[in-house]
């Protein structure tokens, strides 16, 4: 055979230098193509895979705009379903199964008019209120707090002419499920005390924590006694009901300074954070104290001594409920968190309730906080765990909290000059509250525009409010007074306003002031030395 028959062997063949290519003339320039299409991008041998690479790309890039949007919506309108609508159709379902699987079992109940149709509806209007709001984002501001959302779904329930009707809740329910969402918010409370905290903050926390706290409850029980004449006693209940920040407005916004860098050098968000952990734990012990004054029969002596009595009682019943749960059950239990989580949380309603039937109302939360911090401190690195476990408890009751007192809030109820003199407590308190947390942060190294942050960061109030401001209306109700009614009425309105007005100016105000009164961290990179220039290519 002559050589035109030869295979021709191409393993180590190279194609030729570009200057050897280039050839005048058509016939060069066709070469010159051939050689520069067999090489890819980055100058390296041309692949099979490489060049269908490269003629996907130029076809996606001669694909039209419009040829992307037609696509994305078959996905969208894609059977069966999937992505957003898929999304919905899930949740809806889940929604109708819920009611349906309620009302197979209790009947007329889940029904309009019924307590569970009540409680399931108002339910679902206070997660949609809730998410509606997280919607709603303003430029270089936090997201408003998504409670508030859940407040006004109750409050519009309550107040709708045609859906107040069919949308109804007795109070025993309606106490019930405030009374168990208090009993997951004391948890929470004790578990998120930090003791390492408060031996690093020392002196500024601790007066940050009581200062603020005690004088806007004193304040408010003197502006309740003479503006809305409420009793001392129910002043003082009064006035610790509005004494706590909400823990659900300001952590979120801390957290976002602290990721900027705002005030981390001095540990303002630090700061805030741990303080008003111990601020609410203090509102809540004296809220519970005069409460069990309010409702105690005899002398003001007796009524002390017994005010006493519970503090003691509560805490006692605590440590030995904390010191059992440290152990019990042992770590050789699985799952152990999950076990730990439900014994605490059974204890904890268990404590609340027990404590109102037994006569002393004012221990019960007491018992749940000390027994959930000795518990955590028992538990150290496996905290976080149980944590997590009873945050999902309080997504499903954060929006029945709420909710539930939005509803309780009536319009036909309210007379104006009670709005007034609630109105005028409650600013009045706000603003003597703002003037002694700028004195207690006084000789702490702030500058003067950190304590001003300080001051208005400490403002905001809701989740404390939710949980605390119906229980004096709830235990009235219980004792059948009329009179004890109207001031457990009072002290429900004053609290729903607390929420209403300063959940989103304080919001707000630490949004537009952090950036700006609290210093920024300047971060240096790891690989420049101070003192030298680096230049990098």
């Amino acid at each position: 055979m002559g050589d035109k028959d030869k295979p021709i062997e191409c393993d180590n063949w190279e194609p030729p230098e570009e200057t050897n290519c280039t050839a005048a003339g058509p016939q060069g320039t066709q070469v010159q193509e051939k050689v520069t299409n067999l090489r890819g991008r980055d100058g390296s041998e041309a692949t099979e895979g490489s060049n269908l690479l490269n003629s996907r790309e130029k076809k996606l890039q001669e694909t039209p705009a419009g040829s992307h949007c037609l696509q994305r919506l078959r996905q969208a309108l894609a059977c069966p379903p999937h992505g957003l609508l898929g999304r919905g159709v899930t949740n809806v379902t889940m929604a109708v199964l819920l009611w349906a699987v309620v009302w197979s079992i209790t009947g007329s109940e889940c029904l309009p008019g019924g307590n569970l149709f009540g409680i399931i509806i108002l339910l679902y209007c206070a997660v949609i209120g809730g998410r509606l709001l997280r919607l709603v984002k303003l430029p270089t501001l936090p997201p408003l707090p998504p409670l508030l959302g859940m407040l006004l779904a109750g409050f519009l329930l309550r107040n709708i002419p045609v859906i107040c009707d069919s949308v109804q809740i007795q109070h025993g329910w309606s106490s019930s499920l405030r009374s168990i969402a208090l009993s997951v918010i004391l948890v929470r409370a004790g578990l998120g005390l930090d003791s390492k905290a408060l031996k690093k903050l020392k002196g500024v926390c601790v007066r940050l924590s009581l200062g603020p706290c005690v004088v806007e409850a004193c304040t408010a029980a003197i502006l309740a006694h003479f503006l809305m004449g409420l009793p001392w006693q129910w002043g003082f209940i009064l006035g610790f009901v509005l004494g706590a920040v909400s823990p659900a407005v300001v952590v979120p916004s801390m957290l976002l300074l602290q990721e900027g860098g705002y005030g981390v050098e001095k540990g303002v968000p630090t700061l805030l954070m741990a303080a008003g952990s111990f601020d609410d734990i203090l509102a809540i012990t004296g809220f519970n104290t005069c409460l069990g004054i309010a409702f105690s029969t005899g002398s003001t002596a007796f009524n002390v001594l017994k005010g006493v009595l519970e503090v003691a009682i509560g805490v006692a019943t605590g440590v030995l409920l904390g010191f059992f749960i440290r152990y019990f059950p042992s770590r050789d239990q699985a799952p152990l968190a999950l076990t730990r989580a439900c014994l605490l949380l059974g204890l904890s309603v268990l404590a609340v309730f027990s404590s109102v039937r037994l006569g002393f109302p004012g221990s019960g939360g007491l018992c749940t906080l000390v027994m959930a911090f000795l518990a955590g401190m028992g538990w150290s690195d496996e905290k976080g765990e149980v944590e997590k476990i009873i945050a999902v408890a309080w997504d499903i009751f954060q929006p029945l909290l709420f909710g539930l007192i939005g509803a309780e809030v009536s319009i036909a109820s309210l007379r104006p000059e009670t709005v007034g003199s609630c109105v005028a407590t409650l600013g009045t308190a706000v603003l003597i509250r703002i003037l002694t947390t700028f004195l207690m942060v006084c000789f702490a190294g702030f500058n003067i525009k950190e304590k001003l942050f300080i001051s208005f960061a400490w403002l905001p109030k809701a989740t404390v409010q939710a949980a605390i401001g119906s229980v004096a209306l709830d235990m009235a109700r219980s004792h059948g007074e009329e009179q004890l009614e109207r001031y457990g009425m009072d002290v429900l309105t004053v609290a729903f306003l607390a929420i209403l007005i300063t959940a989103p100016i304080g919001s707000l105000l630490i949004g537009l002031l952090g950036p700006r009164f609290l210093q920024k961290l300047e971060r240096q990179d790891e690989d420049e030395v101070p003192g030298q220039t680096c230049v990098r290519l």
